[in-house]
């Protein structure tokens, strides 16, 4: 590289772990306070929570690396415009497309980070929050059988031990279900014990009787059973027990699912396919959005009054391409033959550089992209 593509790439490459850790902070903050607020009020300690936010961050920078690398392309292409750098390297016989060079450059090594993000960190930070949750859930559980008091777990439920035993067996079980607006199940039982299986925390309960109220009719039926196995995780932390989510999987099984797979997520193979190949599609978004920023300033030169137009040009054209990929996503996941869609927001987003850096070499163009333009180096000559 030459020593102008490594005097503007170190910049470049300053300015976006500026705004990376600036956005990633903001953004976990925002999502850590909901998090801790519910972790506490569970009765978790600071380390749980410290490991769920953990586990939470390559997802958060998932989503802010692209923002940053618009915003740091955009911050130093401004300064370097500013401060009449870049009129005096197009005065040398420098082309738009050989001072973006650079920052293709910086867009390549920003969409290796988001590869890394994408393919590994995130669905391995997926799955083990989900086993973490998973594990939390059934922690909780257990802390709510205490002997003697009467609990409420959830709404509806009522829930009381009269003696837990040295080896865990719980003694004299009553357990009231109100959940059902049309009837009332009430559980009495001699004896349980708490039981951990794939599908979350079960109660069984041993020689007992199960009444059920019809509110309607007030008819009142009995079951006795020698054994019955009640769900209590599902009370407890719905959902946190649920089967695992395509953004978990790794990136080979989402572009060639098996039945397995799909049995497991319980989703569609279109949505796994387009899951897929958007992984491989969404890291040049952030190579696009960094060039974006560079070509729509490019477009203006020094003024007193700032190249505000062409900041809200470029920031006009980034929320087209999302809005692109979010219609993409619409479509693509409704048919598997239509994973190609993966690819729209990154492909369009190359042929609007392609067109602005075009535009940047002509001195002719929209009266209003070029407020404030600088004299043509001929002229100036």
């Amino acid at each position: 590289m030459s020593r102008f593509d490594r005097y503007i790439l170190s910049q470049l490459l300053t300015l976006f772990g500026f705004f990376a850790l600036v956005l990633v902070a903001v953004y976990w903050v925002n999502r850590a306070v909901s998090l801790f607020d519910r972790l506490i009020g569970d009765g978790q300690s600071a380390l749980v929570f410290l490991e769920l936010t953990a586990l939470t961050l390559p997802n958060v920078m998932r989503l802010v690396l692209p923002v940053a690398a618009f915003a740091a392309a955009a911050y130093v292409t401004n300064r370097l415009t500013t401060e009449s750098e870049l009129v005096v390297m197009q005065a040398t016989g420098f082309s738009a497309f050989r001072l973006a060079r650079p920052v293709l450059v910086y867009g390549l090594i920003v969409a290796g980070m988001m590869a890394v993000l994408m393919h590994v960190l995130v669905p391995a930070s997926r799955t083990a929050l989900n086993q973490r949750q998973a594990d939390i859930a059934q922690d909780m559980t257990a802390r709510f059988l205490q002997e003697g008091v009467f609990q409420f777990p959830a709404d509806g439920v009522g829930f009381y031990i009269r003696k837990i035993d040295e080896t865990g067996e719980l003694r004299d079980i009553f357990l009231s279900d109100g959940r059902d607006a049309g009837s009332r199940v009430t559980y009495t039982a001699r004896s349980a014990l708490l039981m951990r299986t794939d599908s979350g925390p079960r109660l069984l309960l041993f020689d007992g009787m199960a009444q059920r109220l019809t509110l309607a009719d007030r008819r009142l039926s009995v079951t006795r059973f020698a054994d019955f196995s009640y769900d209590i995780g599902a009370l407890l932390a719905p959902g946190t027990l649920s089967r695992r989510d395509e953004a978990s999987l790794p990136t080979r099984l989402l572009l060639s699912p098996t039945p397995e797979v799909l049995t497991e997520t319980g989703r569609p193979r279109a949505v796994l396919l387009y899951e897929g190949h958007n992984r491989l599609a969404q890291p040049f978004l952030a190579t696009v959005a960094g060039l974006i920023g560079f070509a729509t300033l490019l477009l203006g030169a020094f003024s007193r009054f700032g190249l505000w137009r062409q900041l809200l040009g470029a920031t006009l054209l980034l929320v087209l391409l999302q809005f692109t990929a979010n219609a993409a996503e619409n479509l693509g996941i409704r048919d598997e033959r239509l994973w190609p869609l993966a690819w729209a927001a990154p492909l369009l987003g190359a042929a609007v550089v392609v067109v602005l850096l075009a535009l940047a070499q002509r001195p002719r163009g929209p009266r209003w992209w070029r407020a404030g333009r600088a004299v043509a180096p001929e002229a100036a000559a």
